[in-house]
C-alpha cells in the first residue's frame, strides 16, 4: 500500500518538492560552508520523493550541541519557510478524506523541515 500511495504522491506534486530540495541541496554544497545545510536538503528530497513507509528517528548516540547549534541556523536561515509550505499545504490536503494520507505525510516533514540536525529517515 505505501508503493501506492508513493507513486500517486509523486505524480501530485511529489516530484517538484523532490526537485526543490535536491537543487536546494546541491547548491548549498557548492560552499564548503553550506555543505552540512546542503546535506540536510538532500536528505529532505529523499524523504519528499518517498514519504509513505519512512520514518523519522532521534539519532542513537548523543549529537551534541553542534547539532542545536546548526538547527537554531538552519531554522532561521529557511527552515520555518520550508515548515510553513509543508504546512500549510498539509492543511490544504486535509480538507478532502481522500487527502489525509497527503496530509499526514506533509506534516510529517513539518517536523523534519523545523530540525533536521540528529535525525535520520528510517
Amino acid at each position: 500500500m505505501s508503493t501506492f500511495g508513493n507513486l500517486i504522491w509523486v505524480v501530485f506534486g511529489g516530484f517538484l518538492i523532490f526537485l526543490e530540495y535536491l537543487v536546494a541541496g546541491l547548491l548549498l554544497c557548492i560552499t564548503i560552508v553550506g555543505i552540512p545545510f546542503g546535506l540536510q536538503a538532500i536528505k529532505l528530497s529523499l524523504l519528499a520523493l518517498w514519504p509513505f513507509g519512512a520514518k523519522i528517528e532521534y539519532m542513537d548516540y548523543a549529537p551534541g550541541c553542534l547539532s542545536t547549534i546548526m538547527n537554531i541556523i538552519w531554522l532561521l536561515i529557511g527552515g520555518i519557510w520550508i515548515a510553513l509550505t509543508h504546512l500549510v499545504l498539509g492543511l490544504l490536503f486535509a480538507i478532502t478524506i481522500i487527502g489525509l494520507p497527503f496530509a499526514k505525510q506533509h506534516f510529517k516533514l513539518v517536523s523534519l523541515a523545523l530540525t533536521p540536525f540528529g535525525r535520520r529517515v528510517v
